[in-house]
């Protein structure tokens, strides 16, 4: 037996050597399309197999042993004893000998780390909780918001499906509508595959052979899975319709594209004074067609780019269902001025007392009296040709502003502005002339601007003085002074020798406290331009009497046209000032240009408020000038009138002040001198010097320039001197009218004035060869001269105007014939002569015209 397990364990240790075989190795053919095919190593995983038995075990020998004991000594890894310092026995022992040996500060820090680590594992424990209470709140909006998005996507798949149903419905109603079976196969129509087009249409596996009739149709269906979509995904097995546009379109095509009618929008339009058609139907929303079409059955015909006035606007919005706002260019200077002050913010204010009167009846002396001033010896000519406005004090310590008018006819506008701008005015009337013109026009002024009057009765020192005679002369004009039972204030005063001035001043402060005037200084300032001019080295000088408010140094200021920030105060003694109160007059410097005289002043907040305004008051003078200057077709007299002032001379000038109340003052004095045949023209006003421009413009019209208290500059008066234009310069208004005047008659055609010189009697008629025929006449009375203007009288008739040619005496040529004497006599032009006709001759002299 031991023999024979011998030869057997050397017969199987002959063979291969046994092992645990994990993997068996197996060859695969794969086949491709187009009949490629490739092989494959397959390796096949197989499980862990079980523990072979004792008697297997014995009979593979010792070289068995070691293989077969090997998986057994894997599960006796975890049944290690621990190590040697981790014995029960021995570590109790070992930490009682530690804690006897341990001092007193080992002994601390190790209860301080136990402390610590008490609490470190509370905050922990405190933190897991936090954690997991977060943890769970977090867990509880997650979950709301999946069913939120659970819910919508259940609403969403709902209202897909019913769309799906009314698209559906919607086409079985259109063909029933057309008349079509729905089961009809219609050209174009997607093919319904059949069960056994689909079984044949499936595709095969790879490898397999497909029959020769069948290969087209294989072809066929790999193209169309050759790509996965989402919408052949979504569209797989489905049968494929029409989509709602595309049955849309054939709706509309049927019916001729008839859109179904929008609702309508009702608007709010802001509509200005001027629109045109195309900006109004942008704003309404509207086809510019639609627009003119309404125009057009109102009768009126306009293109898209036509203006329209704000009313027309207005019926063409409303009648298409939109509402209007109108609004107007000039809400710009809306709260500009006149804004109400707060009751306890009233303060008084010193009175505004305008000086008027008749030219030289002493105005300026008086008022240069009350100021100690010599104010006239400034003035040219003797006469005020400027507005100026000063503040004294009086006797009592109160302030009064005085302000100084001219009293020459040319200056009416100054002083209408003086009364405007007043509280009190002062009449003063010369009691050795009495009542004139230009105090009859102030005490209108007075009356206009319904202020309180105190009449000053100056000169009184003349021999010939005579207060009564003015106090009665007023009368006429229903002024009645204090002494004559009225209850206008009155004073003899005497400027040259300083008479009553005190009392004069006294009655303004009495006359002032009963109109108890008061102003509110906490505000933005408000006043009136008294006058403007440039001056040399400190540019556009504006005078100007605050009215309500502060002027500071610094605040941009708007008058008229022009705008500036405020550089300089200066008041009427010449002093600098920071501010200007109420009833202040001062100089400011800094505007950009000249504003006019009588403009209204007014502080702004900022400089683009400044000009906005500027610029709209710019354009409303242009646009008033141009209307002003283009004809405008109105009644038959209009016509006639604009017909015989296109016939007239016009005498054009240019105009160059020093102020613009005194230009002002010139261009109303020359327009009053025109007549129907002839009137000056003013081209051009302007404050200061003559420049090449103002050359240039004179020249090419054909202008004069006149310059009062200017001069030309250099450049100017060379290029004035090249061109031959024509400058004059006058510092006395009266000179320069009265030149102006003289120049304007010239234009005028002169007057024709006939003088009779005699009658004749033709007694025969005699033909003269190589001359024409010849009157055979006797002067009856007066005489007859040789060139001298004849009429040829018929029967009482007129008959012939013209001149005599010939006129001699036995053969003779004569000068003239006298009465009683016979001569003979031959028109120009003219030979039908009669016996017995009369001849009366004459002359004509032409005699100059003035205005």
């Amino acid at each position: 037996m031991s023999d024979t397990k011998d030869s057997g364990d050397k017969t199987r240790a002959s063979g291969k050597t046994l092992s645990l075989k994990r993997s068996e190795p197996g060859v695969v053919r794969q086949s491709f399309s187009h009949g490629r095919s490739k092989q494959v190593v397959v390796e096949v995983k197989r499980g862990p197999r079980s523990a072979p038995k004792a008697g297997a075990g014995a009979a593979t020998g010792k070289a068995a042993a070691p293989k077969a004991a090997a998986p057994a000594a894997t599960p006796a890894v975890p049944e290690k004893k621990p190590a040697a310092p981790l014995k029960p026995a021995t570590a109790p022992k070992a930490g009682g000998m530690v804690l006897r040996t341990l001092t007193d500060e080992e002994r601390d820090a190790r209860g301080k780390a136990l402390i610590d680590a008490r609490v470190r594992e509370e905050e922990e424990r405190r933190e897991a909780v936090e954690e997991a209470k977060r943890r769970a709140e977090r867990d509880a909006v997650e979950k709301a918001e999946r069913e939120a998005s659970e819910a919508r996507k259940k609403e969403e798949d709902s209202r897909r499906q019913h769309d799906e149903e009314r698209k559906k419905k919607a086409e079985q109603e259109a063909r029933k509508r057309f008349g079509e079976d729905p089961t009809a196969a219609r050209p174009g129509a997607p093919r319904v595959i059949v069960a056994d087009e689909e079984e044949e249409s499936r595709p095969r596996r790879p490898g397999a052979k497909a029959p020769a009739p069948a290969r087209p149709q294989r072809i066929g269906e790999a193209k169309q899975r050759g790509r996965l979509t989402l919408t052949n995904a979504l569209s797989s097995g489905e049968e494929r319709q029409r989509s709602t546009a595309s049955f849309r379109r054939r709706t509309q095509r049927i019916t001729g594209h008839r859109d179904e009618p929008k609702e309508k929008v009702a608007r709010e339009i802001v509509v200005p004074e001027t629109i045109t058609i195309q900006e109004l139907a942008s704003r309404m929303a509207e086809r510019s067609v639609d627009v003119v079409k309404l125009l057009m059955k109102q009768g009126q015909m306009k293109l898209v780019t036509d203006l329209i006035d704000a009313d027309t606007a207005q019926l063409i919005a409303e009648e298409l269902g939109h509402t209007v706002k109108r609004v107007a260019a000039s809400d710009v200077v809306e709260g500009l001025f006149d804004a109400p002050d707060p009751e306890g913010s009233l303060k008084p204010r010193p009175p505004v007392v305008t000086i008027m009167g008749h030219v030289d009846h002493g105005k300026t002396s008086l008022l240069d009296a009350i100021r100690s001033a010599n104010v006239v010896a400034g003035e040219a000519g003797g006469i005020t040709q400027h507005i100026g406005a000063y503040q004294v004090t009086a006797p009592s310590g109160a302030k009064i502003t005085f302000i100084d008018t001219p009293g020459h006819a040319a200056f009416t506008a100054m002083r209408a502005r003086g009364a405007k701008v007043t509280d009190i005015v002062v009449l003063v009337v010369a009691a050795d002339d009495g009542v004139k013109p230009q105090t009859v026009e102030a005490i209108q002024h007075a009356k206009a601007a319904k202020v309180p009057m105190i009449v000053a009765i100056n000169k009184i020192d003349k021999p010939d003085a005579k207060p009564e005679r003015v106090r009665t002369e007023l009368l006429q004009h229903e002024v009645q002074v204090e002494t004559m039972g009225g209850d206008v204030l009155e004073v003899e005063v005497s400027a040259t020798k300083k008479m009553n001035l005190d009392k004069l001043l006294e009655q303004i402060g009495l006359q002032a406290e009963i109109l108890e005037l008061k102003a509110n200084p906490d505000r933005p300032a408000e006043g009136t331009v008294i006058e403007a001019k440039l001056d040399k080295g400190r540019g556009t000088v504006a005078t100007v009497l605050v009215q309500r408010g502060t002027l500071n140094v610094g605040d941009i200021v708007l008058a008229g046209a022009e705008w500036g920030r405020v550089r300089a105060l200066v008041s009427d003694k010449g002093e600098q000032l920071k501010s200007a109160g109420p009833s202040t007059p001062v100089e400011i410097l800094g505007f950009n240009g000249a504003p006019e005289a009588g403009d209204r002043l007014a502080a702004v907040e900022s400089e683009a408020r400044a000009r906005e305004i500027a610029d709209y008051r710019r354009n409303e003078r242009r646009d008033r000038q141009a209307a002003k200057s283009s004809t405008v077709r109105g009644s038959l007299e209009q016509m006639m009138s604009q017909l015989k002032a296109a016939g007239a001379a016009e005498f054009p000038l240019v105009i160059k002040g020093d102020a613009q109340g005194s230009v002002e003052a010139i261009s109303g004095a020359l327009e009053k001198l025109g007549t129907d045949e002839v009137k000056a023209r003013v081209l051009l006003t302007g404050v200061g010097g003559i420049t090449e421009s103002d050359v240039t413009l004179a020249a090419s019209s054909n202008a004069a320039i006149i310059g009062f208290n200017v001069r030309a500059h250099k450049e100017a008066a060379a290029a004035a001197e090249k061109a031959g234009v024509e400058i004059r310069y006058y510092n006395i208004i009266y000179d320069l009218v009265d030149d102006v005047k003289a120049a304007m008659s010239g234009l005028l055609a002169p007057e024709l004035r006939e003088t009779m010189l005699g009658n004749a009697e033709i007694l025969e008629v005699f033909n003269v060869s190589k001359v024409g025929k010849i009157a055979g006449c006797r002067v009856t009375d007066g005489r007859v001269e040789r060139g001298a203007n004849v009429r040829l009288i018929r029967d009482k008739v007129v008959i012939h105007e013209g001149k005599l040619s010939t006129l001699k005496r036995f053969k003779d040529d004569a000068n003239s014939v006298v009465a009683g004497q016979e001569c003979g006599m031959s028109f120009e032009n003219y030979q039908d002569m009669r016996k017995g006709d009369v001849i009366e001759c004459y002359r004509v002299e032409s005699i100059a015209r003035a205005l």
